[in-house]
């Protein structure tokens, strides 16, 4: 079994910056990635970064590059997700999810509980 903690989440203003962690325990051999979703009220759940952790490879969606860097510690089996130049539209429950290299939602099998980004205009 897997458990996924995350932190992080919090209130900022447009433009600001927020940090995201999520630590992963339990059986986590079978997955090689993680990634980062989010969820905006009234809307689905939607891909935003993921990286390899074997390769440190990354995948961002267009909506976030350039301003969101996600990075790993392998030793501590833990993800963060650095959110710089935030932006209103930014606002949504974030969850961690462990699975696949990939951007589909089906790739991956843990979730994290959710934490809340508020970003304000």
């Amino acid at each position: 079994q897997v458990q996924l903690a995350e932190s992080g989440g919090g209130l900022v203003q447009a433009g600001g910056s927020l940090k995201l962690s999520c630590a992963a325990s339990g059986r986590t051999f079978r997955s090689n990635a993680m990634g980062w979703f989010r969820q905006a009220p009234g809307k689905e759940r939607e891909f935003v970064a993921t990286i390899n952790w074997s390769s440190g490879s990354t995948y961002y969606a267009d909506s976030v590059k350039g301003r969101f860097t996600i990075s790993r510690d392998n030793a501590k089996k833990m993800v963060t997700l650095q959110m710089n130049s935030l932006k209103p539209e930014d606002t949504a429950v974030y969850y961690c999810a462990l699975g696949q290299f990939s951007y589909w939602e089906g790739d991956f099998g843990s979730w994290g509980q959710g934490t809340q980004v508020t970003v304000s205009s």
